[in-house]
């Protein structure tokens, strides 16, 4: 450990200038007051010296009288440093609390992690970056890398009928961010789902935004129940956590809300591409691009680490957003972005989805042949797409306390009353995509120990 040397000149620079033992009394009072902590190695004395503009003999003569009182260290070939025995030792930093260590972690919200295409992402970090100009390694577009927000464009259009040119797209710090930023330039009062995730709303207020819970049903977001707001958010191809999709009579009502109260309408796709017993959905900002900002993310298909998003934006969203985002973080990292065109461009996500999506349906299945076997009376809910399953528990059931005793099984699940004051039924929202199938079975069978204090 060094000693930071803008630091030591500002504590010894009463005594820069001065001859004899003002520099030395200036050190041996920073040692004695704890600035100076043991086992700090301080600048040779050339160094020093032209530091605190002095000769370089007041600064030999300090150290070597510090030494011979203790307060030094000298060695060949390991520089001076305080002593352990007088200087104060530098504060231990305080340890991060442990995480917990679940024998079965099924919280939603995560792929799996472990069938992140490593080698495919090396290869196409080291294509995208050997194809950067070296002006791209400068200060990137804050709207994003022009490469990848053309083949988001092209992606989107391909995949989610979404209507895009690259002008239209804002790469965004993951989906957090671009929601961030939208609901902080809308303002006011924002229509969000319910239940939904907690995170969301308290995001939402972070950005002096007052979220509106409206209550969703099997039909998707009641629409009829919007009022007094500038903005909805929605969960239209899954919704978050209820596994609904939004059905197109409430898609239309939606549209006709916005255009009445010159409304937006934020579509969080956070994970359409996850779907086995139904056919895609095309987004609803296809719909009327000038009322709906499409909001999507790698976090569900890659990984969260990435942190990479992308919005779609109206037209009258697209100035301000841009500059938002300028000003906030000057842009993301062209080096992560040029990596992802390239697997874009090459046809290596779309690989990376096939296999994902082959995975994530053969763990659902062994969850859900589970649950038949040890838990016939608890019905599972927004089956056909996603990364997670809601289990609807027997009316009158505690969910709240199946978790907890779920949870002293070492399983890790959460009750659907966490993400609503008011759920539609009792039940556990459990993810799938992270466990192997021989481990969700295991898991279901701790869970079905479980089932006496199920009863209402």
């Amino acid at each position: 450990m060094t000693t930071d040397w803008a630091t030591l000149r500002e504590l010894l620079l009463p005594a820069a200038g001065a001859r004899g033992r003002r520099v030395e009394s200036a050190l041996r009072t920073a040692i004695r007051d704890g600035q100076l902590a043991a086992g700090v190695r301080l600048p040779s004395s050339r160094d020093l010296a032209a530091q605190l503009g002095v000769a370089r003999g007041t600064v030999t003569a300090a150290y070597g009288q510090l030494v011979a009182e203790g307060y030094l260290v000298s060695r060949r070939g390991s520089g001076t440093r305080v002593a352990g025995a007088i200087g104060r030792a530098a504060p231990a930093a305080e340890p991060a609390p442990a995480p917990t260590r679940w024998r079965y972690d099924l919280r939603p919200g995560l792929p799996a992690l472990s069938a992140f295409p490593r080698a495919e992402w090396i290869a196409a970090t080291r294509a995208g970056l050997a194809a950067l100009p070296d002006e791209a390694l400068g200060y990137p577009d804050p709207a994003g890398l022009p490469e990848l927000r053309a083949e988001l464009a092209g992606y989107l259009g391909r995949v989610r009928a979404v209507t895009a040119t690259a002008d239209d797209v804002l790469v965004t710090h993951g989906a957090a961010e671009g929601l961030s930023m939208l609901v902080a330039a809308v303002g006011g009062r924002v229509a969000v789902e319910e239940p939904g995730h907690p995170g969301q709303l308290e995001m939402l207020r972070a950005n002096g935004v007052t979220p509106v819970p409206v209550p969703v049903d099997e039909h998707g977001i009641v629409v009829d129940a919007i009022a007094g707001c500038r903005a909805v958010v929605v969960t239209a191809a899954h919704q978050f956590p209820l596994g609904v999709a939004l059905h197109p009579d409430r898609r239309h009502a939606l549209l006709f809300w916005a255009r009445a109260n010159d409304g937006l309408i934020i579509e969080d796709d956070y994970d359409a591409e996850h779907r086995y017993d139904r056919p895609a959905l095309r987004a609803m900002q296809a719909m009327e691009p000038t009322r709906v900002a499409y909001l999507g993310t790698a976090s569900k298909t890659l990984a969260p680490a990435l942190r990479l998003g992308w919005l779609v934006l109206p037209p009258g969203l697209r100035a301000e957003l841009i500059h938002r985002k300028r000003t906030t973080d000057l842009g993301c990292s062209p080096l992560p972005q040029a990596a992802f065109a390239r697997m874009l461009a090459t046809g290596g996500y779309d690989r990376h989805l096939r296999r994902t999506r082959a995975l994530y349906r053969a763990r659902r299945d062994a969850l859900l042949t589970a649950v038949a076997e040890h838990l016939p009376a608890w019905r599972p809910v927004g089956v056909a797409a996603g990364l997670h399953v809601v289990l609807r528990l027997p009316d009158g059931t505690d969910d709240a306390e199946v978790r907890r005793r779920v949870a002293e099984r070492g399983v890790h699940v959460v009750a659907l009353s966490e993400y609503s004051a008011d759920p539609p039924y009792p039940g556990l929202v459990v993810g799938y995509a992270a466990t192997s199938p021989d481990r969700l079975r295991a898991a279901v069978a701790e869970i079905a120990a479980t089932r006496l204090c199920c009863r209402p």
